[in-house]
């Protein structure tokens, strides 16, 4: 019996004797390239591992968990809708998972489960690969769901001059404004949230921002959380826009685009955030090894 291949969204790590197994849950997955991604890690790094794909059922994320790690799983990404029940899961957060109330890396030691989340990490350092300067910058988030608070506290620690969060309504993103109260307040940054509604009035939002990200899904549906009015309204051509939907110019990208912003999907976030990932389960002395930029541009190409 041949293994399943590689695209399975339901991958058994029994069928794959002495290859350490890792694989990426989420509902739907088949897009998802952090197999493509990690398989290239390995291969620079000269390590032997299978990475698949798993699509639980949107009421059985904690059975496929069990599943895959009783089975011998080593490691596990975790990506839309299932964030915040991984939080919930893990036996141990690490500190950043812990700011964040979002995991989206898995891996067992010593029979326990231990949770993280690199999406922030990877976020900045993709921003920064590209240019952008987050020190005195009025940043922007749009959403205020698991995306966005995976990458509040790694945007606050970049000193930004403000941090606003926008959300179709403001209770979820004034709680999270509460979240990080504290840390805005050591790190000297005005944080505020408001209603994407706001976005639109110049009494609300007197000036535009030097960096907007996109951390709702609309993209996926090829849609923008932003009215034209809200567009014109907070980018000008100094803005930098960045969609963490990747793959494709997205309609929130497009109306950047016609205000004369640069642009930029989330493909360097997904590599960035796979590499700190990877070191966690495989070793970080082979931080050395892997070359993210040099997998982002073959993806690229």
């Amino acid at each position: 019996m041949n293994p399943p291949s590689p695209s399975s969204i339901h991958i058994d790590p029994a069928q794959y004797p002495g290859v350490d197994v890792y694989a990426v849950a989420g509902n739907p997955i088949a897009h998802s390239k952090s197999p493509s991604i990690h398989h290239r890690f390995a291969e620079q790094a000269k390590q032997a591992i299978h990475y698949g794909r798993l699509e639980p059922e949107l009421n059985a994320f904690e059975q496929a968990v069990s599943t895959f790690f009783s089975a011998g799983g080593k490691g596990m990404n975790v990506t839309v809708p299932f964030k915040l029940e991984a939080y919930a899961l893990a036996d141990v957060l690490t500190p950043r998972a812990q700011l964040a109330g979002a995991v989206n890396t898995l891996w067992m030691s010593d029979s326990k489960l231990y949770g993280d989340n690199t999406d922030g990490a990877g976020l900045i350092r993709d921003l920064l690969a590209q240019g952008i300067s987050l020190q005195g910058a009025r940043v922007l988030v749009l959403g205020a769901g698991g995306a966005t608070r995976g990458v509040i506290g790694p945007l606050l620690e970049q000193l930004p001059a403000s941090l606003t969060i926008a959300n179709r309504t403001d209770q979820k993103a004034l709680e999270l404004v509460n979240m990080f109260a504290q840390l805005a307040k050591t790190k000297e940054v005005i944080f505020s949230a408001c209603t994407l509604s706001d976005l639109e009035s110049h009494t609300k939002t007197p000036a535009p921002f030097n960096l907007v990200i996109n951390a709702t899904a609309s993209g996926l549906a090829d849609q923008s959380p932003l009215t034209a009015g809200a567009a014109s309204t907070i980018f000008v051509p100094s803005s930098f826009a960045y969609d963490m939907v990747y793959g494709k110019i997205t309609p929130f990208m497009q109306q950047a685009i016609g205000h004369g912003a640069r642009v930029s999907d989330g493909l360097g976030m997904l590599v960035e955030q796979a590499a700190d990932a990877f070191l966690i389960w495989r070793g970080a002395n082979l931080a050395h090894s892997i070359d993210p930029r040099a997998v982002l541009a073959a993806l690229r190409s």
